[in-house]
């Protein structure tokens, strides 16, 4: 199970297909507008420099200029596809992808977005990153992988794992702090590349559930994320991991590290797990209404923003 099939099946109560064969009507040829957009699901959230820019269901994305206060839509998006990740290379340039191959690119800061290329209807891309405005990966369901190395123009197609690995769904992809590229993937697996995507090693963690995510630390060392609440931490470079208690039952979906360093992991069922020393240990906590939760981002001064089934809100940096 893919981390966007697990959450949208959570979030919205019914399945949606991710490239399983499921015969799928073409989508429409722009987002979703309408007053209540703040109110759709949501899967993504990412800097812009000063902005917030937030992604989901219907090809909706949203901007927010004062730290996830209040929120607009953007002026025009070129599909009605979901969107499942959002990532920028500065203020300016920034890419989307999702259900349909959907890859999608900003030059305004997040609020125009064209079509760069859409891979195909069963196509799922799940996570994008981007090394800077030029080249960039995208991973998605059942090892689909392809690169950029044109800005997003053209898109060839790579091969992270082999034989068993081979059709491992790709959940997420980061870098660690001047190191390796990681992509957290099913099956208790992680595929390491230390030539920037040229090659993969496929690594087993401890753990044999699936990691929806990862995300770097800033003391070089990185943690990934996913079922059951389970987060796995590695010190060197992702050659090996092992596993961080959390005291969480609930899957774990979306992280952040915050100025004070303090790190910061929501997910189903309202869950949050807070790390204050480097991620190597984590307290858990339910609030209180139990939203799903499927991406995190800093807000104001003492505030976090997160989006969800709901939309996005803006909430206590304390999570009580």
């Amino acid at each position: 199970m893919t981390r966007t099939t697990a959450i949208v099946a959570v979030l919205f109560g019914m399945f949606l297909a991710t490239g399983m064969g499921f015969a799928q009507a073409p989508a429409p040829a722009t987002a979703f507008k309408g007053r209540l957009a703040t109110k759709a699901p949501l899967l993504a959230l990412a800097q812009a420099g000063p902005r917030l820019v937030a992604a989901g269901d219907y090809g909706v994305i949203l901007l927010s200029d004062d730290a996830g206060a209040t929120w607009r839509q953007a002026e025009s998006v070129a599909t009605r596809n979901m969107l499942t990740a959002v990532t920028f290379a500065d203020a300016n340039r920034g890419w989307a992808v999702g259900h349909g191959g959907t890859v999608l690119h900003t030059v305004d800061g997040g609020q125009n977005w064209a079509l760069q290329t859409a891979a195909g209807g069963d196509v799922t891309l799940l996570s994008v990153w981007f090394e800077n405005a030029s080249h960039g990966i995208a991973v998605g369901a059942f090892g689909h992988a392809m690169e950029t190395n044109d800005g997003g123009r053209t898109w060839k197609q790579l091969t992270v794992g082999e034989g068993d690995d081979r059709d491992r769904h790709l959940n997420g992809i980061f870098a660690i702090a001047g190191g390796p590229l990681i992509i957290a993937a099913e099956s208790g697996t992680v595929f390491r590349s230390a030539d920037n995507g040229k090659t993969w090693a496929a690594l087993r963690l401890p753990y044999a559930g699936s990691v929806w995510g990862g995300m770097p630390l800033r003391d070089g060392s990185a943690i990934v994320y996913g079922m059951r609440g389970h987060v796995l931490h590695t010190r060197d470079q992702g050659r090996t991991w092992s596993e961080v208690p959390t005291g969480a039952d609930q899957s774990l979906t979306a992280g952040i590290q915050l100025a004070d360093g303090i790190v910061v992991l929501v997910g189903l069922g309202g869950v949050v797990a807070r790390s204050s020393d480097g991620g190597r240990s984590f307290a858990s906590t339910v609030r209180p209404e139990r939203q799903n939760y499927a991406a995190i981002a800093a807000g104001a001064p003492g505030r976090l923003v997160l989006a969800g089934l709901t939309g996005v809100a803006a909430v206590d940096l304390s999570m009580k």
